[in-house]
């Protein structure tokens, strides 16, 4: 099945995923992927070239040889199996408990509280 451009109103038939890093303000267009992707965005090729991002941003061409997607090495798939293990390791903090000295509570009513401010 072809997909078709994201854009409104174009029913072009795609070529390029365009994908963002909002951490990195960096947008990435590359060849199609092999399959739509949530956050993604396929591109006809008019779109595709006439695609520009906010100012600031850094744009990333990734140019497929042969018209055939890149294969990621074997180093590639380690170092991101790596980071996504060590997020998925990572312990948290314990969130600290509020500060209750300076609250009095003016009622309640099932789990909701009406408080103030004790110095007032």
């Amino acid at each position: 099945m072809d997909r078709r451009c994201s854009r409104n109103g174009c029913n072009e038939r795609a070529v390029a995923t365009l994908t963002f890093a909002y951490a990195d303000s960096t947008a990435v267009l590359g060849p199609l992927a092999v399959s739509a992707e949530p956050g993604s965005y396929d591109l006809c090729a008019r779109h595709a070239e006439s695609m520009s991002v906010p100012r600031g941003w850094d744009v990333i061409h990734v140019e497929a040889p042969d018209g055939r997607p890149p294969t990621p090495d074997e180093d590639d798939l380690l170092a991101l199996a790596n980071a996504v293990r060590e997020v998925g390791l990572a312990e948290e903090p314990a969130p600290a408990a509020p500060d209750e000295s300076g609250v009095v509570e003016l009622a309640h009513r099932g789990h909701l509280r009406v408080i103030a401010d004790r110095r007032r």
